[in-house]
C-alpha cells in the first residue's frame, strides 16, 4: 500500500483532508472540497510560518489566523485539533455541526477556542482580518521601541472566489493597499469552482491585477496541490514586503483526490458519499479508517504544543525587558489587554441642565468623544467619508496612515460594509482596543450584515449613527431613514440607543464603552433639541425611565426617544393645564429597559395604564409591545421627503399641537 512510501508532509496534509471528508460524512452536512484542496497551503502556513501557542489561544503575539472561506471550517478544526488545542478533541471532530459541539458548520470565535473571528458570510472574513492587521500596526507603533519589539505579529487568510466576488472585500482591501499593511498576507485558494459551477460563468476577472491595482504585493503559485516549496518560498516573500500587504494567489483543485468529484460544484458543498469516499481513498493511499489520523502524522503536528510555549516564553522575557525599561507604558500594555478601562475614564462625561442651550444630538456626541479620547487612549474610530457630519474626529490625535499607524482617527472612505467588518476585527484583536465608526442611519443598510455580526460575534464596536430622522431635512427620502432603528432593534444582542438630548448622549457613550461583549448603535439627531429636566447619565443606563409624572397613577403616558421626546414634555404641560394627569417616558433603549428588573419596568410602565401614546419619526413596527391596549403611535408608513427639516416633521405630525390632539383622542 503506498501509506509505507508518503512523505511526513503527505500523511499531515492527508489527515487534514480525511479529517474534513469524514466528518462531513458523518454529519451527512458539511463542505469537504475546500479542505481537501486547501490543506497544502493550511499545512505550510501552521507547519512552517504561523507563531502560535495551542495551550494558550489568546497569548497576545500570536499570528492571527482567518478562515475568510468559512463554509470549508473543517480545515480549521483539523488544524486545531492535529497541533494539539484543547478546544477541539477527536471527539469534537466527530460531532461537527451538531447541536452544543465546538464544530459549528462556520467559524464561531465565541465557541471555539483558536478562532478569532467568526465567518462564513463570504468576504467578511478577509476584511475582519484588515481590522486584525490595523490592530496590530496601531499597537506596534504606539508601544515598541527601538530596543525593545513588544507586539511583532502577522495576520493571515486563507479566502476563495466568493470572497473576492463580495463587494465587502473589495472595500477592505482597498483601504488596506492604502494602508500599506505589510503584516496581512492573504492566500487566495483559486479553485475555479463555486456553488452554480465553474467560475466562468460569472466571474472571469483577473484577480491579481485587481489586487495590484489597490498596492498589493501579489505573487502566483500554480501548483497549490503538490508544490509545497513554491507555497512556502511564495509567504516568505510575501513576509518580506514590508509595506504592502500581500495576496498569494494559489491555483488548487476543489476536492483534490477525489476521482469522481474533484474540480467539480458536487465536492463544494456535500458529503462525498461511502462510494467516493472508499475511492478517493484508494487514490490517495489512504489505508486508516475513519478519523484514524497515522502517529507519526499527529506526533509531528503536535510539536506545535512545543514551539508555542517556547514562543510565548521568550515573548514573556520581552515584556519583562519591557516592564523594567519602559515602566509606564508597560502598565498602560497591560491595562489594555486585561480589558479593565482606567481609572476615573468616565468623570469626564458632559452633563446638562435645562438652562444650558440646546444642540444637536450629533454635537452632543462630538463634545462626547473628545472628553472620552483623552481619558481612553484605547479609542479609535472614524466616519466612511462624513467626518464633518458625523462630528467624528478625534481632536489630539492625527490620522491613522502609513507611517502613522499610532494616531486614531481612521480614514475609511465611503466603504461602509467594509468600515462595520474592520472594526468588528479591531474589537476582535483582543487587545483592549475601542472602535467605533460612523455614518448616517440610514446607510446602516449598507453595513447591515457587518452589524450583524457585530452582535453575534460579541464584539463591542460602537456604531455612530447620525441624521437619525426625516428631520434631516433636504437631502430627502434616499437618506432618511423611516425603517432603519425598527429593523436594527430585531438584531440580537445590539443595544440600539436614540438619546434625546446631551445627558442621554453622555448616558449611551458610557453605556457602550463599558459594553465590550456587545456592539452598540447610537443614533442621534441633525436638528437641535433642548436638554431636559430629569434626564441623567444614569436614567439612560436603565433604557426608559419617567421625565414627569411619577408622583400618581397616570390617565395618559405619553412615550417619546430621540428627538420627540421634547414634544411630548411640551405637550404634557398644556394637557396638564386641562386637568389631566399625563406622565412622559423618555426610551432611549428597548434593550436596556427589557434588561431591567420587571419590578422597574411596571413602576415606568404600569400594567393598569393601558391609556399611552408613543412619538417616534420612524415606522412602528414593533412598538405595539408598549403601546398599552388602548395606545396609539404618532409615526411614519412611509418614504419621507424632501424639504427643510422642520417642515418636514410638522407635515408628518411631530409638533407640540398634534401630540395634543392625539393624546386627546387616546383618552377619548
Amino acid at each position: 500500500m503506498a501509506v509505507a512510501t508518503q512523505s511526513l508532509e503527505a500523511l499531515c496534509i492527508n489527515s487534514i483532508r480525511f479529517l474534513a471528508i469524514d466528518a462531513v460524512e458523518k454529519a451527512k452536512s458539511g463542505h469537504p472540497g475546500l479542505p481537501m484542496g486547501a490543506a497544502p497551503m493550511a499545512f505550510v502556513l501552521w507547519d512552517k510560518f504561523m507563531r502560535f501557542n495551542p495551550k494558550n489561544p489568546n497569548w497576545f503575539n500570536r499570528d492571527r489566523f482567518v478562515l475568510s472561506a468559512g463554509h470549508g471550517c473543517m480545515l480549521q478544526y483539523a488544524l486545531l485539533y492535529l497541533t494539539g488545542y484543547d478546544s477541539v478533541g477527536l471527539d469534537d471532530i466527530k460531532q461537527f455541526r451538531q447541536w452544543g459541539s465546538r464544530t459549528p458548520g462556520h467559524p464561531e470565535n465565541f465557541e471555539t477556542p483558536g478562532v478569532e473571528v467568526t465567518t462564513g458570510p463570504l468576504g467578511q472574513g478577509i476584511a475582519n482580518a484588515v481590522g486584525l492587521a490595523m490592530a496590530e500596526a496601531h499597537l506596534a507603533a504606539r508601544f515598541n521601541q527601538s530596543d525593545c519589539t513588544l507586539v511583532d505579529h502577522y495576520t493571515y487568510v486563507i479566502l476563495g472566489d466568493g470572497c473576492n466576488m463580495e463587494g465587502v472585500s473589495g472595500e477592505a482591501c482597498s483601504l488596506a493597499g492604502h494602508l500599506g499593511l505589510g503584516k496581512l498576507i492573504a492566500l487566495y485558494d483559486d479553485n475555479h469552482i463555486s456553488i452554480d459551477g465553474s467560475t466562468d460563468i460569472s466571474f472571469t476577472e483577473d484577480v491579481a491585477k485587481r489586487f495590484e491595482a489597490y498596492g498589493w504585493h501579489v505573487q502566483h503559485v500554480e501548483d497549490g496541490n503538490t508544490d509545497l516549496d513554491a507555497i512556502a518560498k511564495a509567504i516568505e516573500n510575501a513576509k518580506a514586503v514590508t509595506d504592502k500587504p500581500s495576496l498569494i494567489k494559489v491555483t488548487t483543485t476543489i476536492g483534490y483526490g477525489s476521482p469522481n468529484k474533484a474540480n467539480t460544484p458536487g465536492v463544494h458543498g456535500a458529503a462525498l458519499g461511502t462510494d467516493e469516499i472508499i475511492a478517493t481513498r484508494e487514490n490517495l493511499g489512504w489505508s486508516y479508517g475513519d478519523f484514524e489520523v497515522p502517529e507519526d502524522a499527529l506526533n509531528h503536528m503536535r510539536k506545535a504544543v512545543e514551539r508555542g510555549a517556547s514562543y510565548e516564553a521568550e515573548w514573556e522575557e520581552t515584556l519583562a525587558t519591557y516592564r523594567t525599561q519602559y515602566a509606564e507604558a508597560a502598565a498602560e500594555f497591560e491595562r489594555m489587554l486585561s480589558g479593565k478601562l482606567p481609572e476615573g475614564w468616565a468623570d469626564g462625561l458632559p452633563t446638562f441642565t435645562p438652562a444650558d442651550k440646546g444642540t444637536a444630538t450629533r454635537k452632543h456626541s462630538q463634545a462626547t468623544l473628545n472628553a472620552l479620547a483623552p481619558a481612553l487612549p484605547e479609542l479609535i474610530g472614524g466616519s466612511a467619508d462624513l467626518t464633518h457630519s458625523n462630528l467624528t474626529e478625534i481632536k489630539v490625535s492625527g490620522d491613522f496612515q502609513l507611517g502613522q499607524y499610532e494616531n486614531r482617527n481612521l480614514r475609511f472612505g465611503v466603504r461602509e460594509h467594509g468600515m462595520g467588518a474592520i472594526c468588528n476585527g479591531i474589537a476582535l484583536h483582543n487587545s483592549g482596543l475601542i472602535p467605533y465608526c460612523a455614518t448616517f442611519l440610514v446607510f446602516a443598510d449598507y453595513m447591515r450584515a457587518a452589524i450583524r455580526l457585530s452582535a453575534l460575534s460579541e464584539a463591542g464596536v460602537i456604531y455612530v449613527m447620525t441624521h437619525d430622522s426625516v428631520g434631516l431635512g433636504e437631502d430627502g427620502p434616499t437618506h432618511q431613514p423611516v425603517e432603519t432603528v425598527a429593523s436594527l432593534r430585531a438584531i440580537p444582542n445590539l443595544t440600539v440607543i436614540r438619546p434625546a438630548d446631551g445627558n442621554e448622549v453622555s448616558g449611551a457613550y458610557k453605556i457602550a464603552v463599558e459594553n465590550r461583549k456587545a456592539p452598540t448603535l447610537i443614533a442621534f439627531t441633525r436638528q437641535n433639541v433642548p436638554n431636559l429636566d430629569g434626564s441623567s447619565i444614569e436614567n439612560t443606563a436603565k433604557g426608559a425611565y419617567v421625565l414627569s409624572g411619577a408622583e400618581e397613577t397616570p390617565d395618559i403616558i405619553l412615550i417619546g426617544t430621540g428627538s420627540e421626546v421634547s414634544l411630548c414634555v411640551d405637550a404634557a404641560e398644556q394637557l396638564r393645564a386641562d386637568g389631566k394627569k399625563v406622565r412622559v417616558v423618555s426610551m432611549p433603549s428597548w434593550e436596556l429597559f427589557e434588561a431591567q428588573d420587571q419590578a422597574y419596568k411596571e413602576s415606568v410602565l404600569p400594567k393598569s395604564v393601558t391609556k399611552r401614546l408613543v412619538v417616534e419619526a420612524a415606522s412602528s413596527f414593533g412598538w405595539c409591545r408598549y403601546m398599552g391596549s388602548e395606545g396609539d403611535m404618532i409615526s411614519i408608513e412611509r418614504f419621507g421627503a424632501s424639504a427643510p427639516g422642520d417642515l418636514v416633521m410638522e407635515k408628518f405630525g411631530y409638533t407640540v399641537d398634534n401630540v395634543i390632539a392625539r393624546a386627546k383622542a387616546v383618552l377619548g
